[in-house]
């Protein structure tokens, strides 16, 4: 019994067709670069936004980091600034120094003034010496005419005097004490008037 299953309708033998696989770059499978070409596209596109949206926000927090360290030493330097100028005598002074802020301003600036003076009051045993204000300040010349007479706001005063010596008189509580001081070029002539409380 022959095996029908190789013979046609005619009784003649079929012969085998060859299946040839080819490979990749050949025949059908040239469509599969597409494909692939266009998934890769996809999800290039599918991750270009999140890519975006990561640097937007990167940008974002860098923009705020800058602005509020900016921010931050704006603030500082506006606490740290001097009260503005006064003028008597025709010389210009500035007082005040209450607040940690405002001291250290003064600190700062009392090397730009010619003259610069800090008032303070201490214990009997000298173990305390708090800040002071309302002091009168008067200051004169070597042939004793008075340049200026002012009340200091605050513990510090300093004023931009010309060079020369100058008399320098500080009354605190009906306590008058007395500094001579010599003003240089391009100097600052420092002093610490401090009174006994009792």
């Amino acid at each position: 019994m022959k095996d029908e299953s190789h013979f046609g309708e005619s009784g003649r033998a079929l012969r085998p067709v060859p299946l040839f696989i080819t490979g990749p770059s050949e025949g059908f499978p040239a469509l599969a670069p597409a494909a692939a070409e266009d998934k890769y596209a996809r999800a290039k596109q599918d991750t270009r936004p999140m890519l975006l949206r990561s640097r937007w926000r990167w940008r974002v927090g860098l923009a705020v980091a800058v602005v509020w360290v900016a921010s931050a030493g704006m603030i500082g330097t506006v606490q740290a600034q001097l009260p503005s100028p006064e003028t008597a005598g025709g010389v210009e002074y500035v007082t005040g120094g209450f607040g940690s802020d405002m001291s250290t301003a003064f600190k700062q600036a009392q090397s730009d003034y010619p003259l610069a003076l800090t008032f303070a009051a201490a214990d009997e045993d000298g173990g305390s010496r708090p800040y002071i204000a309302e002091v009168r300040v008067v200051i004169r010349d070597k042939e004793g005419g008075v340049v200026m007479e002012v009340p200091s706001a605050g513990p510090y005063f300093l004023a931009r005097l010309s060079p020369g010596s100058y008399t320098v008189e500080a009354t605190y509580m009906g306590e008058t004490q007395t500094r001579e001081v010599a003003v240089k070029e391009g100097g600052s002539a420092q002093e610490v008037v401090t009174w006994r409380r009792p």
